[in-house]
């Protein structure tokens, strides 16, 4: 459990920063463009798009590298990715990947008290 929770919070954290930089990206071409956010529309918070954007997917990776040595702190730190993700840019085509990945990586990870390894987290 711990490599699947490794694996998938790695894929998440890369999906997630793809998505990121068009989030990012986009509240700087707005704040620069003002037209270009009254014909495509605008995000109620662009800083709160723009912390997420960077904050979410590093949470991601470091809980995915953490899964296998710190299971439950790596497990919260996907959880907390996850979170973010969804709560800044919501579910869609663009974020479904990244948030469920780091969704059930987190799960895995919680999952994961007696394992492969002689010493669990509970």
């Amino acid at each position: 459990m711990r490599n699947a929770a490794l694996t998938l919070g790695i894929i998440a954290g890369v999906f997630g920063m793809i998505v990121g930089f068009f989030g990012f990206g986009y509240t700087e071409l707005v704040r620069e463009y003002t037209e270009l956010g009254e014909v495509f529309g605008t995000f109620k918070n662009p800083d709160l798009v723009r912390f997420f954007s960077l904050v979410s997917p590093m949470l991601a990776i470091a809980g995915g590298a953490m899964a296998k040595a710190r299971a439950l702190w790596g497990g919260v730190l996907l959880l907390l990715s996850a979170g973010g993700m969804y709560y800044a840019f919501g579910f869609n085509v663009f974020t479904m990947f990244p948030i469920a990945f780091a969704g059930l990586a987190g799960v895995l990870a919680l999952a994961a008290g007696k394992p492969d390894e002689p010493k669990a987290h509970f």
